[in-house]
């Protein structure tokens, strides 16, 4: 049994029939089959390791070179994705060395994060991966936002298919990434999939020709759902002007559907907006997304509360030693070596996902202590909401 990394090429006949069989339709059309070299130019630049054993490949995993948001710092983060298993040979522990493989790797290139959506949140744990929050789903009637049709706005709409207006879809998500705490894009060759497709509409407000929000929808029928993807915007007015845009549509649509993110609050939006807003998770289809450091260094510079605590970092591949984290200077400065045990302030012993879910702002330090993430003493649990206060994460992710 080896473990290797696959060139374009070779994904049609190893990690593509395995990804199709544990995520699609099966069994699968020979025409689908004849799709995967479609799929190629987006996966060029993709991380894929495979297991194999006499030829016959078991199991295979990837890693997608994304970036991420975290407190404000745009950092290189391995997205882990197309993890598939042979139907004979699962529960061999196969996904466990590709993913201590393919990590390592990605690690060693410079990723200090990484995010996924999981298919037991529970396996991940144990490779120190955490919980973020899940996108809402929020559904109204067009009806509702009759009102806003009355309203003059402030700026624009442009209405274009995503094939024309891809690079305002691009810009703007670079804008998100810059702005927004845990948001993540693809990188160039995995995103422009949306633009090639061409099978979207894309909504842009702007000001001053300026984007200011933007969201990519499609409509399933004649009094059917207009059903959008993740509305993006960068404040009220642009929110209101994509929500007008929307409310155009009453005579054609029954229901509009839209994602945001958990700090949205869509029952505010509108007086007398009727509206269902859910967050459904649910095994193996609906999880919700996690994350975790790969590096240490992921901490290092990020803006943070004069807190100062000692952590003990154990029982993980990737993180593991003690370190001094001290964010006295308004900048979080990660000090290892002697200047770790010449140091007073409190000890705290944490496993990888627990200090990812202070990083992330996913967790009180109280919260590390019941989860069974670490061990945090009375006298740290300030420090440390100091130095992390609560965050909510916005894992996007596009079609």
């Amino acid at each position: 049994m080896t473990i290797r990394r696959v060139n374009a090429e070779e994904r049609l006949t190893t990690s593509f029939p395995l990804q199709a069989y544990a995520f699609e339709t099966s069994p699968r059309s020979v025409a689908r089959a004849e799709e995967f070299r479609g799929y190629l130019p987006y996966n060029e630049g993709n991380r894929t390791l495979v297991v194999e054993e006499n030829g016959v490949t078991l199991a295979a995993a990837s890693a997608i070179p994304m970036r991420q948001n975290l407190r404000g710092e745009v950092l290189p983060m391995a997205g882990v994705a197309g993890v598939a298993t042979h139907p004979l040979a699962r529960r061999q522990g196969h996904v466990r060395a590709l993913l201590h493989q393919l990590l390592d790797e990605m690690r060693d290139e410079g990723h200090q994060l990484s995010a996924l959506y999981p298919f037991r949140p529970s396996f991940y744990a144990r490779f120190g991966y955490v919980g973020l929050p899940a996108p809402r789903t929020v559904t109204f009637s067009p009806a509702d936002l009759g009102g806003l049709l009355r309203v003059d706005l402030p700026g624009e709409v442009r209405w274009e298919r995503v094939g024309e207006g891809y690079q305002d879809w691009r810009t703007f998500t670079e804008r998100c990434l810059d702005e927004r705490h845990g948001f993540a894009i693809f990188p160039g060759y995995r995103d422009v999939g949306v633009r090639d497709r061409d099978e979207h509409w894309l909504l842009t407000a702007r000001s001053g020709g300026t984007v200011t929000g933007a969201v990519i929808y499609r409509i399933d029928d004649h009094g059917g759902t207009l059903a959008a993807g993740d509305l993006l915007a960068a404040d009220p007015v642009a929110r209101m002007l994509l929500l007008q845009f929307f409310a155009r549509h009453v005579d054609q649509v029954e229901r509009v559907r839209v994602q945001v993110p958990v700090d949205e609050v869509p029952e505010l939006w509108l007086t007398d907006l009727a509206v269902h807003v859910e967050a459904r998770v649910a095994r193996p289809a609906s999880s919700a997304p996690m994350a975790r450091l790969l590096s240490i260094d992921a901490l290092d510079g990020l803006a943070v509360g004069p807190g100062r605590v000692r952590v003990e970092l154990t029982g993980d591949r990737w993180l593991a030693g003690s370190h001094l984290l001290d964010g006295t200077t308004g900048a979080l400065e990660v000090v290892t070596g002697a200047a770790v045990t010449a140091a007073q302030p409190p000890a705290v012993t944490l496993t990888a996902a627990g200090l990812s879910a202070l990083a992330y702002g996913v967790l009180d330090p109280v919260e590390i202590g019941l989860r069974g993430l670490g061990e945090v003493p009375a006298e740290a649990l300030p420090e440390l909401r100091t130095l992390f206060p609560r965050r909510n994460p916005y894992l996007f992710s596009d079609f």
